[in-house]
């Protein structure tokens, strides 16, 4: 974005340095050349005020934390504007009190002449008119798209907070779950164990009163073969 914007601004330069110098040999010039110029120079003026709305454009489109370093230029580079507007203004005075001598002197060419440079004023001033209108609807179009963009990206990080929130609730959950099958396991295989120790004492329990059976029934017979 940046980079668009200094190449804008070198184009600047260049013209408003080849507009200065212009202005300056207005005075020093006669007839059709100064009239040549003069027409030059309304031209060139009208490409650097494009070049202005293109610059303020690019400026609109940079991050806020960045934009006062080009705003301040785009402040100078206006006020440049207005001084060479200026000068060009103090020249053309002067060359239109010339023109108009010129076209005094002339027979019944006067009028039809004023009318035409009239019309030709009023047709650029029309086409400045509406490149304004159509840079300010860019403008405004340009804002609403940032707005938007800046709204999305709230509402998304909301979204990305909550996920977080449920994340952590789930895994405070999951652990929680852990615990209690783990006490479960634990408890069911203490019973197993309990179980199994039950079963083997009744296994030898019963061994044992069947060998105390056996031993008295042998004692038995030796006392009644006695």
């Amino acid at each position: 974005m940046s980079s668009d914007f200094e190449s804008y601004e070198q184009d600047f330069a260049v013209l408003t340095a080849d507009i200065t110098g212009r202005i300056g040999r207005v005075p020093k010039l006669l007839g059709d050349e100064k009239k040549q110029m003069v027409a030059n120079i309304e031209k060139q003026l009208e490409e650097a005020r494009e070049l202005l709305e293109q610059m303020e454009l690019e400026v609109r489109e940079i991050p806020p934390q960045s934009r006062g370093m080009y705003s301040s230029r785009m402040r100078s580079y206006k006020q440049e504007m207005g001084k060479l507007e200026a000068d060009f203004k103090r020249s053309r005075i002067a060359y239109s009190d010339e023109v108009r001598n010129e076209l005094l002197g002339d027979d019944g060419n006067s009028s039809e002449n004023q009318r035409a440079h009239l019309l030709d004023n009023t047709e650029r001033l029309e086409r400045s008119s509406r490149r304004l209108e159509a840079g300010y609807q860019i403008a405004v179009e340009t804002e609403q798209i940032g707005q938007e963009m800046l709204e999305n990206l709230s509402h998304d990080r909301e979204k990305i907070q909550r996920a977080r929130e449920r994340l952590r609730e789930t895994d405070a959950n999951l652990g929680k779950s852990s615990r209690i099958l783990t006490g479960m396991l634990r408890r069911i295989q203490l019973k197993r164990c309990l179980s199994l120790a039950e079963e083997w004492l009744l296994k030898k329990r019963s061994s044992l009163c069947y060998a105390a059976c056996s031993t008295v029934g042998t004692l038995g017979c030796l006392v009644l073969s006695l």
